[in-house]
C-alpha cells in the first residue's frame, strides 16, 4: 500500500502525457469521442505502464509542477506531429476538389468542426479505416510506451531552442506538403490532360461554352479515376504509416537529447 501511494505522483505525470496525446492523436482526437472515454482509456494505459516500465518514484515539489508542464508538452507536439503528416491527406484532396470542382461543396469535419473538401474527408476517413483495419493505431499507442526510453519522466527541461528540433519540425511540415502532392498527382496530372483538351476544343469550336461543358466533364473524368487511383491510394497511405512512426521516435530522441 505505501508503494502504491509512493508511485502516485509518478502514476499522475504518465497520466498526463497520455492524455495530452490522446487529445491530438488520430482517431482518439475526434470531437465525437467522449471525454470520459479518453480519460478512462489514459487511467488505464497509465495504470499499466507504471507497473510495465521502470518508473522512478518521484516527490512532489516545486520541480514536479515544471514536470507537468513538460509531460503536457511532450504529448501533444508527439501527437500533433502525427496529426500534421495525416493532414496530408486532406490536403491531396483539397487539390483533387479544385481540378475536379468539388471545392465549391466543403463538408464539416467532425474532429476540428470546420470545413474540410469533399474528396478530401473521404479520403481521411478511408485512410483512418485503414489504420484500424491494419492495427496501426496499436503502433501509436506504442509509440507512448517507448517515449519513456528517450524522454524520461524526471527529465525537466525539453531543449525547444535546439536546432535539430526546430529543423525536424519544418522538415515534417515541409515532408506534409511533399507527400501531398505526391498522393494528389496522379488525378491532378490526368485532370490537367482534361482541361488542355478543352482548350484545343475551344480553339477548333468557338462556339461551343468549354465553361459549361468542362466542369460535367471533370466530373465524368475524375470520379472513374478516383476508382482506379484507389489501390496506388492504400500503398500511399501505408508508406505515410510508416513514415508517422518514424517521425514520432525521431522527434523523441531529439527532445530526450539521445
Amino acid at each position: 500500500m505505501t508503494e502504491l501511494v509512493n508511485l502516485l505522483p509518478s502514476f499522475l505525470l504518465v497520466f498526463i502525457r497520455i492524455l495530452a496525446f490522446l487529445t491530438v492523436m488520430p482517431i482518439f482526437s475526434y470531437r465525437n469521442i467522449p471525454a470520459t472515454f479518453k480519460v478512462g482509456l489514459a487511467l488505464f494505459l497509465a495504470w499499466i505502464l507504471v507497473f510495465t516500465l521502470d518508473i522512478e518514484i518521484i516527490n512532489i515539489d516545486t520541480t514536479y509542477f515544471l514536470l507537468i508542464i513538460k509531460e503536457v508538452l511532450v504529448g501533444l507536439m508527439i501527437g500533433l506531429l502525427a496529426m500534421v503528416l495525416l493532414y496530408a491527406i486532406q490536403t491531396a484532396g483539397a487539390l483533387m476538389d479544385i481540378k475536379i470542382g468539388f471545392l465549391i461543396a466543403n463538408i464539416v469535419d467532425p474532429q476540428t468542426g470546420a470545413q474540410s473538401p469533399l474528396i478530401g474527408g473521404y479520403l481521411y476517413t478511408v485512410a483512418l479505416l485503414f489504420l484500424l483495419v491494419t492495427n496501426g493505431h496499436h503502433l501509436l499507442i506504442d509509440g507512448i510506451f517507448y517515449s519513456y526510453q528517450f524522454i524520461p519522466l524526471d527529465q525537466v527541461f525539453l531543449p525547444f531552442g535546439n536546432e535539430a528540433v526546430i529543423d525536424h519540425v519544418t522538415s515534417t511540415l515541409n515532408l506534409m506538403f511533399i507527400i501531398a502532392f505526391q498522393m494528389a498527382f496522379p488525378i491532378v496530372g490526368s485532370l490537367f490532360l482534361v482541361d488542355v483538351a478543352l482548350g484545343l476544343v475551344s480553339r477548333a469550336v468557338p462556339q461551343m461554352n468549354v465553361f459549361v461543358v468542362g466542369m460535367p466533364l471533370k466530373i465524368l473524368v475524375g470520379l472513374p479515376l478516383l476508382m482506379i487511383y484507389m489501390g496506388v491510394f492504400f500503398m500511399a497511405v501505408e508508406q505515410l504509416f510508416k513514415q508517422i512512426l518514424v517521425t514520432m521516435r525521431t522527434l523523441m530522441q531529439l527532445l530526450g537529447g539521445v
